[in-house]
Order: C-alpha cells, then sequence, then structure tokens
C-alpha cells in the first residue's frame, strides 16, 4: 500500500490511510477546524493521486474508527457482502470511480453491498459535481412506507410545519397550507418543541385524523427523541415512521442517547406496534459535522463520518433518510459553495450505500450563504434524483431558526426538472383541484380546502 506520491518537484507522504482520506477531500471549513485538512490545493491533489491508486480491499481494511473499540465500524463491516466484496476488491478507487460513471444502474447494484464506507466516500472524494450528478442520477432507491418513495420520475417532500411552541393551531395551518400545494407526500413531520410523549401522541393523532379526514395517502412522524417514541408507540399512538438523528461513530451516537442495541430494539418494537403497512419505517437525520461537534470524528473528516452514518443506517431499512445539510452552520460548511457540494456528496452517498435519500436544502442565518445558493442545490438534487426534499412555511422554520425551501421552491423543483409527486398523492391532489396534469391549479395554495366540510 503506496501512501506517497510526487507532485510538481515535491514529495507529498501520508502517515495513514485516515489521513489521506482526510485531505483529499474537498475544502471544508470543518476540516480545517479540527486540523486536519490539506494544507493547500497541491497537498489536496496529491492527496487525491494516492487515495485514486488505494484499492477498495486497503480502505476496509483501514476503516477511520478500529472494529474493536466502534460498534459503526463493526455494523458495516459485519453488513457487508463478501460475494459482492471479493467481485470488487482489488480494484483501485479511480477504477472504482470510472466503473460507476460508466456502468449501467443494474451493474452498480450488484457490488454496492460489498462498498464500506470509507470506499464510498473515498470514490466520492474523486468526483466532480457533475459526475456525482450524472452518478445519483442512475441510483434508483425506492422505499415503502403506506406509499412508495423514491420512484423514477417522482420528487416528494416532507411537510414540515414547526412551531416555536407547538400550538396546534399554528401547526394545523401549516398542514393546511403545505398540503394545499402538493407538499407532503413523503411525510408530515414535526420537529416537537416539546419532547413529550404526551405532546408526541398528540401531534400524532393530529396528522393521523387529518390523513383520514381528508383521504392523504402519506406517512406521519414526531421527531421527538426515539425514546419518547418508544413510549407514545407503547401506549399505543399511531405512529407510521419512527425517527432519530444518528452519526457515524459510537461517541456521537452516545451524544445523540443512543446506541445500536436500543436502535435495535426500536427497530423491532416499530415492527410489531407500527401503524403503517409497508416493510420501511424508520427515518434518520444526519449532517457533515456532527460528529466534530460532540468530539467523536476521530481525525477523521466529516465526509467519511458522514458516509458512516449511511451504513448504520442502511442496517435498520429506512423509509427515508435525509442529510440537513447547512443547519450545523459556518463551523462545519463555511459558504454556499460548501454546501453545495456537501448536498450532492450525502446524495450520492446515500443513494450508493442503498438507502433512499433525500436532503433538507438548508443554510443558517450566520453561514455566507443566501438563497440563491439553496435554490441553486435543490435544481442540482432534483437533476441528480434526490428523492425528497423539504416544504416548510415560507422556507423559514420559525422553530428551529434556519432557511430551508418552501412549499413553492418544492413545486418549482418539481416543473423545472419535470418531476411529479409520489403517484398515490399526486391522484388525491387531483380530486381536491390543487393539481391537474402533473401542475399546480389556480386552486393551489389556498389553505381553506381543508377547513371545509368533507361532501
Amino acid at each position: 500500500m503506496k501512501l506517497k506520491t510526487r507532485l510538481f518537484g515535491k514529495t507529498y507522504e501520508f502517515r495513514s490511510v485516515r489521513e489521506v482520506l482526510a485531505k483529499a477531500n474537498e475544502e471544508k471549513s470543518g476540516d480545517t477546524l479540527a486540523g486536519i485538512a490539506a494544507a493547500d490545493a497541491a497537498e489536496r491533489i496529491a492527496a487525491k493521486v494516492v487515495l485514486a491508486d488505494l484499492s477498495v480491499s486497503d480502505l476496509r481494511n483501514h476503516p477511520v474508527v478500529d472494529y474493536e473499540i466502534d460498534e459503526v465500524t463493526r455494523v458495516i463491516q459485519d453488513g457487508v457482502d463478501e460475494e459482492a466484496y471479493k467481485k470488487i476488491k482489488s480494484i483501485t478507487l479511480g477504477e472504482l470511480r470510472e466503473f460507476i460513471l460508466a456502468s449501467p444502474a443494474a451493474a452498480i447494484e450488484e457490488i454496492r453491498d460489498g462498498l464500506t464506507a470509507e470506499v464510498i466516500a473515498g470514490v466520492t472524494k474523486l468526483m466532480s459535481n457533475l459526475d456525482i450528478i450524472v452518478a445519483s442520477k442512475k441510483l434508483i432507491v425506492p422505499a415503502t412506507c403506506n406509499t412508495t418513495i423514491g420512484l423514477p420520475g417522482t420528487l416528494a417532500s416532507r411537510l414540515q410545519p414547526n412551531h416555536p411552541t407547538d400550538s396546534f393551531e399554528g401547526v394545523m395551518a401549516s398542514v393546511f397550507e403545505g398540503i394545499s400545494y402538493a407538499n407532503g407526500d413523503a411525510l408530515i413531520g414535526l420537529n416537537p418543541a416539546i419532547d413529550t410523549v404526551e405532546q408526541t401522541d398528540k401531534i400524532l393523532r393530529a396528522f393521523r385524523d387529518f390523513m383520514d379526514q381528508w383521504q392523504i395517502p402519506t406517512q406521519n412522524c414526531v421527531l421527538s427523541h426515539v425514546t419518547t417514541q418508544m413510549e407514545a408507540l407503547k401506549k399505543g399512538s399511531p405512529m407510521d415512521l419512527m425517527f432519530q438523528s444518528i452519526a457515524g461513530s459510537q461517541i456521537s451516537n452516545t451524544a445523540f442517547g443512543i446506541s445500536t442495541a436500543l436502535m435495535d430494539e426500536a427497530y423491532e418494537l416499530m415492527k410489531e406496534k407500527k401503524s403503517s403497512k409497508g416493510p420501511n419505517f424508520m427515518y434518520f437525520e444526519t449532517g457533515q459535522g456532527s460528529e466534530l461537534s460532540s468530539e467523536g470524528h476521530h481525525d477523521a473528516d466529516q465526509l467519511v463520518m458522514e458516509a458512516r452514518c449511511y451504513g448504520f443506517a442502511k442496517r435498520y431499512h429506512p423509509y427515508c433518510v435525509n442529510t440537513v445539510v447547512g443547519f450545523i452552520g459556518p463551523e462545519y460548511l463555511y459558504d454556499g459553495a460548501q454546501v453545495i457540494r456537501a448536498g450532492l456528496e450525502d446524495h450520492f452517498m446515500g443513494k450508493l450505500t442503498g438507502i433512499p435519500m433525500g436532503c433538507d436544502v438548508c443554510y443558517t442565518n450566520h453561514m455566507k450563504a443566501s438563497q440563491n445558493d439553496l435554490e441553486n442545490l435543490g435544481v442540482l438534487l432534483a437533476s441528480a434524483g434526490v428523492n425528497y426534499v423539504m416544504g416548510i412555511p415560507a422556507g423559514d422554520d420559525i422553530m428551529l431558526m434556519y432557511q430551508s425551501s418552501s412549499y413553492h421552491d418544492a413545486a418549482a423543483f418539481r416543473e423545472t426538472s419535470g418531476k411529479r409527486p409520489m403517484r398515490e398523492f399526486e391522484k388525491r391532489m387531483e380530486e381536491l383541484g390543487i393539481m391537474e396534469d402533473g401542475q399546480l391549479t389556480e386552486r393551489a395554495g389556498d389553505p381553506s380546502v381543508f377547513t371545509q366540510e368533507v361532501k
């Protein structure tokens, strides 16, 4: 295994695979903050040259966190399909990149389960933004809860009706408006301001009552901590999806208050008591940089740690996963260019892992980014075949205090990319007069549709 190269008359030598991966990463403020980024563009290119010549087996045999000390590593390594791995273990990362770009989706799917998170992150570092879009568009990863997400030609949205006090009237007003713009086919999911069993149950029941009254084919979810949701489920709450934020190391998952054993327990409980019909009923959120926040990154770069999140999520056959790409702030992604790159990376890595991947196209107000950056990323992701985006009133989450995609944005992403909502949902929107032939009608955006009596 060769960890050095000569470039521009200078020899670059790296101490470990972990260091090669970190210094081959595109510029991210989080890696700089951690002291592991390349010193300059020349060192970054040198690391990419070395990385391109490493084999799939080199990266599998050198995970960024040791198997013995980290259960996320164990989940990923133990989950490898050894027959698929045998087919590609000897090829280099550069050859893997060429294979992914040149091959049809079926060929990529045959070897996908033989890839570890480090391999997936490594090949992503060798790709341009356009490479990532081309490769992502091939990868179709559907999943079924009550309805099926990720089918070709569709772009779904999560209706996110957050309210700073969980006001029932405020939450439901946002739901009415969001559905009137044909948002919410992926799910109706609230981040609660009050994380209690009682509040979780109340909101789940409100969403279920609305879905039943108006025959809206979707999924309900309240994004309280998994332990809160488990207690609500035991008491009979109608829960279609179970949510949890996850990380790429055991240390950082502990900071989130979870472990593999707890998530295994939650999964089994949900399988027994869920109110949804399909085989996929878990929902996870991630985001580059969270491991650095909790001092659980093990001197690995944030892209590799993000890929490890997806390897962990795969264990639970999720219905949906999304990166909240610009939520943490400029400490990890400094500006719009870094957010755009990270959003494209995360979507591709999730799809290559084999999970149904969406993106919260977002940024914080103290980041050097703008609405234009958000819209640029949304259009690029729609072109790349992202499964879903967020729909938030006016694109301004007044509870979590960040900027995301609005109800109007989600509709525009569909229109400009030729995508449509999930099929059952679109049919119901047509029955309500909100859509016709894949387009919003003049009635769209009128929430009073849902304050009338059902006829």
